[in-house]
C-alpha cells in the first residue's frame, strides 16, 4: 500500500456549526495557523458565499501569501451550485481549493427538493459547479456526497464519475448521520475506490460513536485499492450534534493502531507534539471543556489509579500506555502566574500594554507606534470575548492589516 492518508481538518468550517456556540474570526485564524504549524494538509476554513465570513478568509489567504502559513491548504466549501460558485470568487478571488456539496440520498432528495429535483438533476448541477470553478481556476476541488452512507453504491459511482469527468479531484463521502459502521464503510470504499479509480475522501460524524473508526476503516479500503485517501476531522471531536471525528484521535490511531502498523501512510510530516496546545486551546476558544476521558489531550489520558495498574505503568509505561505524553505534547508543568499580574485588553492603557508586549520580546519604538497595535488589541478583545493568548498577541502585532481585516464586520 503506497498511496498516502491526508488529514482535511473542517474544524473551521463542521466544528463553528456546533450548536449553541460562536467562533471569533481570530480564533478561527489561531486555528488554521496551529492546524499549519502541526503538517495538517488542509483546513476548510469556512463559507466564502457569508458575508461576515469574507474578510476573515481574504485575511487568511493573504497571511498564506505572506508566508506566515507554510504550507496548509486553505479551502472554502459552498453548495454544488453555480450561483454559489460564482459567489465565492466574487467574494475571494483568491481562493484556490474548494469543495463543493450536493445532496445524493434519496430522502434528502425528496425531503428537501419537494419533487422538483431528481437524482440526474443533482447530478447535473453539481457537474456545472465543477466546470464553473475549475474556469476560475480552482487549483484543487473536491465534490461532495452529502448523506452517501444512505446513497446507492451505483449512484455514487455515477456521481464520482460525473464529477471525475467534469475535472475534479476528488470525492468526499459524507457519512452525515453517522449511520455507517467501521466494515459497511469499508465495504462501500472498497468498491467505489476499485470501480473509480478516484481519490476519496472520508467525512463522518460520530452520531453513534464510531467516526474515528468508520474513517480509518474507509481510509484502508481506499489504500489497499490503491487510491489516495483524506480523512476529515475536527479538533477535539467538535461539530454538530454527537460531533466529527476527532483529529488527535484520528492521527494516534494511524500512528499506533494495530489496523495501520505503518505510520508511513500518513502522507504528511504531522508533528504529534503540538496535539496539547492545539487542543487546548480549541477549548479555550469554543469555551468548550475537554472530556477527562479525551485520547491524548484529556485529563485522564495518562493517570492510573487501579493498583495493578499503577504499578505495572511505573514499571515500564508499554504495560498499560500505548504512546507517551511527550508523544502529544504533554509532559511539562503548567506554570501559572501567582504574584503581580499585568494584562492588556478593551479597557487597557499603554504602559500595561507595553509590559505585556516587552515579556513577549516584542518591543516598540514610540507610544504613537504601540498605540497603534493597542487598539487593534483592544477590538480583538472585544471581538474574542476572552483575555487574549500570548500567540494572538503576536499575530496581532506582526500582521495588524491582515488582522483589521479579520476584525472588520461587513454591513
Amino acid at each position: 500500500m503506497a498511496n498516502k492518508v491526508h488529514i482535511i481538518d473542517v474544524t473551521n468550517r463542521d466544528g463553528v456549526q456546533t450548536s449553541r456556540i460562536l467562533l471569533p474570526k481570530l480564533s478561527k485564524t489561531m486555528l488554521n495557523l496551529y492546524l499549519d504549524e502541526m503538517g495538517i494538509y488542509q483546513s476548510e476554513v469556512g463559507f466564502p458565499t457569508l458575508r461576515h465570513e469574507i474578510g476573515y478568509i481574504n485575511a487568511n489567504l493573504k497571511l498564506y501569501e505572506k508566508g506566515v502559513m507554510k504550507n496548509i491548504h486553505l479551502e472554502g466549501w459552498c453548495r454544488a451550485v453555480v450561483d454559489d460558485i460564482e459567489l465565492t470568487f466574487k467574494n475571494c478571488p483568491n481562493i484556490k481549493h474548494l469543495n463543493i456539496s450536493a445532496s445524493t440520498s434519496d430522502i434528502l432528495i425528496r425531503g428537501k427538493f419537494q419533487g422538483k429535483k431528481n437524482f440526474n438533476d443533482v447530478v447535473k448541477g453539481m457537474v456545472d459547479a465543477v466546470k464553473a470553478a475549475k474556469a476560475h481556476g480552482v487549483e484543487t476541488l473536491g465534490v461532495n456526497a452529502e448523506d452517501a452512507s444512505r446513497t446507492e453504491l451505483e449512484k455514487l459511482e455515477e456521481f464520482i464519475v460525473a464529477g471525475k469527468e467534469a475535472g475534479a479531484d476528488r470525492f468526499r463521502y459524507c457519512d452525515t448521520l453517522g449511520a455507517d459502521g467501521p466494515l459497511s464503510m469499508y465495504e462501500n470504499v472498497k468498491k467505489l475506490s476499485e470501480n473509480t479509480r478516484f481519490p476519496i475522501e472520508m467525512h463522518c460524524h460520530n452520531d453513534l460513536g464510531m467516526a474515528e473508526a468508520v474513517s480509518i476503516a474507509g481510509a484502508r479500503a481506499a489504500l489497499e485499492s490503491g487510491i489516495d485517501t483524506y480523512i476529515n476531522t475536527t479538533i477535539n471531536g467538535y461539530g454538530e450534534r454527537a460531533g466529527n471525528a476527532d483529529l488527535v484521535s484520528t492521527l494516534l490511531a494511524l500512528r499506533y493502531s494495530s489496523y495501520f502498523r505503518d505510520s508511513a501512510y500518513l502522507g504528511d510530516r504531522v508533528n504529534l507534539k503540538l496535539s496539547w496546545r492545539l487542543a487546548k486551546y480549541a477549548s479555550y476558544a469554543f469555551n468548550l471543556p475537554m472530556p477527562i476521558n479525551q485520547p491524548g489531550v484529556g485529563a485522564n489520558a495518562f493517570a492510573h489509579e487501579s493498583g495493578i495498574h499503577a504499578d505495572g505503568a511505573l514499571k515500564d509505561r508499554r504495560n498499560y500506555e500505548l504512546y507517551d505524553p511527550e508523544d502529544v505534547g504533554r509532559g511539562e508543568p503548567d506554570l501559572h502566574q501567582t504574584g503581580r499580574i499585568i494584562t492588556t485588553g478593551a479597557y487597557g492603557g499603554i504602559s500595561g500594554f507595553r509590559h505585556v508586549y516587552d515579556k513577549l520580546g516584542i518591543y516598540f519604538t514610540t507610544d504613537a507606534e504601540a498605540r497603534e497595535i493597542l487598539e487593534l488589541v483592544q477590538y480583538a478583545n472585544l471581538h474574542t470575548q476572552k483575555p487574549l493568548t500570548d500567540d494572538e498577541l503576536r499575530l496581532i502585532a506582526s500582521n495588524p492589516d491582515e488582522v483589521r481585516e479579520i476584525l472588520k464586520v461587513c454591513l
